[in-house]
């Protein structure tokens, strides 16, 4: 870990967060959909989490309940020792100040009738943290810290460019002063020149602001750039989590074996000899995941076992977490 601190500054026990929904043509059938269905992790203060997997897997779902825009169905999280999901809307309002989320897509988040200015201050005047005087000269300087004139206070969303649209975003999260961020897929809606520049930002605001993340993406370059530690997501459950060297170098769960061996390597030559492992069928169905191992249906070393049992996510090397029964064997051979 790059931070000098290892106080757990959000806990995740069990969580599970489960969506009913209508089955059938005419909505004969009812079903759940198993988003989430108990992951457990912790994050440390002033480090980068950061949280991959396949699309669909749970990873928005999991940023959404930790910062209770979704109520969980059970299970716990942990703000500071603080049972977020206990809370009440009014007891959840002074917490919410501590929280922040940016989301994927820039445009969607600011409001097209307010100018930037009024979008970053909107939540200093939602909890009265300031005066109006005070707002105005705090947005000016978030503006200078994400890279920006103070003169774009008086502009629209909409005569922006998405990494522009993008620094303002992470400015109004910073704008009440939070102390954990949460950033669901963050700079994957942009060009990639830019994504370089956004991830730099958010690493240098960091060091500033002295930030916790929890970072959400699909590019693995991406996470292992600006992450601590990876954790490793599949259908709702967490496989591997471990610190990112430790992770690229020691691979031990095969999902996240498949995940890496998908990477482009820069090296022409690396890139030919580079061994690609193919899954075989497709992820199954969230409304009904298969027992055990949610993995063994696609799992090249499954066994009896994995389809009977669910693995826990038990330490193998020091600071490696994986859930798998053979994960120790894979290594081996």
């Amino acid at each position: 870990m790059r931070k000098e601190q290892n106080e757990v500054i959000v806990s995740i026990k069990d969580l599970k967060k489960h969506f009913p929904v209508k089955l059938g043509a005419f909505g004969e059938r009812s079903g759940i959909v198993h988003a989430i269905d108990g992951i457990s992790m912790d994050i440390h203060r002033g480090e980068t989490l950061g949280l991959v997997g396949e699309s669909g897997c749970g990873k928005s779902t999991t940023a959404f309940v930790i910062v209770q825009l979704y109520r969980a169905t059970s299970g716990f999280v942990f703000f500071k020792g603080v049972d977020l999901t206990k809370l009440s809307e009014r007891e959840l309002r002074p917490m919410r100040t501590k929280i922040q989320i940016i989301f994927q897509d820039p445009y969607s988040t600011l409001n097209p009738r307010m100018t930037i200015g009024e979008s970053i201050g909107e939540p200093i005047r939602a909890h009265k943290l300031m005066n109006n005087k005070e707002i105005k000269q705090h947005v000016f300087e978030l503006l200078k810290d994400v890279g920006l004139k103070s003169s774009f206070a008086n502009r629209y969303a909409h005569e922006l460019s998405g990494g522009q649209q993008q620094r303002i975003c992470i400015a109004r999260a910073l704008a009440i002063n939070p102390e954990f961020v949460v950033c669901d897929e963050p700079v994957s809606a942009l060009d990639v020149s830019v994504q370089a520049q956004i991830i730099n930002l958010m690493q240098d605001l960091q060091d500033k602001y002295k930030l916790t993340y929890l970072f959400i993406a699909h590019n693995l370059a991406v996470v292992r750039h600006i992450s601590d530690r990876i954790a490793v997501m599949y259908l709702g459950r967490i496989a591997e989590i471990a610190e990112k060297n430790e992770l690229f170098d020691h691979t031990l769960h095969p999902y996240t074996k498949a995940l890496l061996s998908a990477v482009p390597e820069a090296d022409p030559k690396i890139e030919r000899q580079r061994h690609r492992i193919i899954l075989e069928g497709d992820v199954p169905d969230a409304i009904s995941p298969p027992s055990g191992c949610r993995f063994h249906t696609r799992c090249p070393i499954a066994k009896e076992k994995c389809s009977q049992e669910i693995p826990d996510l038990e330490e193998k090397r020091p600071g490696h977490y994986v859930a798998c029964h053979y994960a120790s064997e894979e290594k081996e051979k």
